[in-house]
């Protein structure tokens, strides 16, 4: 499979009626309000509609159902009443605002008929709905398979499948959903990949499901002024004390603190538990079942640091990480950008904190000059205090003396059932949200390997989510169930 990659530039022309739309479908975007293409829309909206496959990288808000949207029924036969259109969702909120949208941009056109298809909801109206045809359908991959296995879901006539959100739908555990959807459309199908970030799971993914895909990345993503940079003089004897100090007075949701050596990482580890964090190693003394967990809990948002050397984070891929610490300068500027290089990912802003000793200006000035432009050097003494601090940064929180303590949002349940007890995500999901009664944005990432599965939820819920698991079990099972 070939990449043509395409930053997104900006168009010459961002006027909707340069794109030889219908005049039908030109005047409902003018009295829906759309006076001229965002980004994404200039960039990926020639493409689909020239009927190549796409991978889009776009966030929330930028437009892109418009892009899919428009795309889809431009190629619709009215008059047969199949479906001919498929958008996957990972979330039941997102596929009906999907749904509602795809509907305002075809209002034109009584005749298209828009379904959505998500769990949480009675299965009978679904069940009629379909049976009376619908030309486009909308759903979170669990429903939509248990219609496809049910008869009740017939993609022989699809055009164009969409995946919206797709890193979304992987971090909630539905790459086999995904791809056991794909595999129930027809080869010559248009296939349309949205997701907010790239990483190298969404990569392999695009190549098993994307025909030749053209991809669109909005370079303003990725600008390198999202990471701040901060250098700290420190002395030995307090070197892992101004790691928590950094931490408590710019307040990150997510750390990585890089250290050079496993000794390093284990004398952090202590001193930061000490103080209350919550935090975890990563080095190369683990096992692999332990290193599994500790990046799940990292990923999940229910670890606050995680400790690691260059070595043991190779390969470690987490989107949205507010903050890095170089709890020791590395000898190598090329790994000092890769370090930093992991934070300010996607829209997010991002800190880069790094102290040096007595013995680490030499590779300061290293780092200085291969970045070419001057370090921020600040006092330690500024940190004494969590004083208010002004400008934008990648931790949520404020840093204020009063602040608390730094608790991560989630926690992580360990369930001892995985894909070899016949057990999806989708089944893990909906015991938490209908049997246990959580809210769908309450969950976090969820994760089944063969023999266990993990998942995140919020740390207020985390124990009624517990006990009531145990309690109620999972799709009429009782597996272990332990908070990581």
């Amino acid at each position: 499979m070939t990449h043509d990659a395409h930053t997104a530039p900006p168009a010459t022309d961002q006027r909707f009626s340069a794109l030889g739309l219908p005049p039908a479908t030109l005047a409902t975007l003018e009295q829906l309000g759309y006076a001229s293409m965002t980004p994404i829309q200039a960039a990926a909206l020639p493409i689909a509609l020239a009927g190549h496959d796409l991978i889009a990288q776009a966030k929330t808000g930028s437009g892109k159902t418009a892009v899919f949207g428009l795309a889809l029924l431009a190629t619709l036969q009215r008059r047969f009443a199949g479906v001919q259109a498929l958008v996957l969702c990972p979330t039941r909120e997102l596929a009906e605002q999907v749904g509602a949208e795809i509907r305002r941009l075809a209002r034109a056109d009584e005749n298209v008929k828009v379904l959505v298809l998500c769990g949480g909801a009675p299965i009978r109206p679904q069940l009629t709905s379909l049976a009376h045809g619908a030309h486009v359908v909308v759903g979170t991959p669990g429903r939509v398979l248990d219609h496809l296995s049910r008869g009740s879901l017939v993609l022989e006539a699809l055009r164009t499948l969409v995946l919206d959100e797709a890193d979304r739908m992987l971090d909630m555990g539905f790459r086999d959903d995904m791809a056991a959807v794909a595999k129930r459309c027809p080869k010559g199908r248009q296939t349309l990949f949205f997701s907010a970030t790239y990483p190298a799971d969404i990569a392999a993914l695009g190549r098993e499901l994307l025909r030749e895909p053209k991809e669109v990345r909005l370079e303003e993503q990725h600008a390198p002024t999202k990471i701040r940079q901060r250098f700290y003089k420190v002395e030995e004897q307090e070197r892992l004390e101004v790691v928590a100090r950094l931490l408590e007075h710019y307040r990150p949701e997510r750390t990585l603190a890089f250290c050079n050596t496993r000794e390093r990482c284990r004398g952090l580890l202590g001193s930061l538990e000490a103080r209350g964090f919550v935090a975890l190693a990563l080095h190369g003394d683990l096992e692999q079942r332990e290193r599994d967990q500790v990046l799940v809990q990292f990923a999940n948002r229910s670890c606050s640091v995680l400790v690691a050397t260059d070595v043991a984070a190779r390969g470690l891929d987490v989107k949205e990480l507010e903050a890095v610490i170089n709890v020791e300068l590395t000898p190598d500027p090329e790994v000092h950008l890769h370090r930093i290089g992991r934070t300010g990912r996607v829209d997010q802003e991002g800190w880069a904190f790094s102290l040096a000793g007595p013995g680490e200006f030499g590779r300061a000035a290293r780092i200085e000059a291969a970045q070419g432009s001057p370090l921020e050097w600040r006092p330690t003494t500024e940190l004494a205090r969590a004083a208010p601090r002004t400008g934008g940064s990648g931790g949520k929180a404020s840093n204020t003396a009063t602040a608390g303590p730094l608790v991560p949002p989630m926690v992580t349940l360990q369930i001892q059932a995985g894909r070899k007890d016949k057990l999806r995500a989708g089944d893990v999901l909906g015991a938490l949200t209908k049997d246990v009664g959580l809210r769908a944005e309450q969950v976090g990432r969820i994760h089944v390997n063969p023999l266990s599965a993990y998942v995140a939820v919020e740390r207020g819920v985390a124990g009624r989510a517990l006990e009531q698991l145990l309690r109620l079990g999972i799709k009429g099972r009782h597996p272990r169930v332990r908070r990581l």
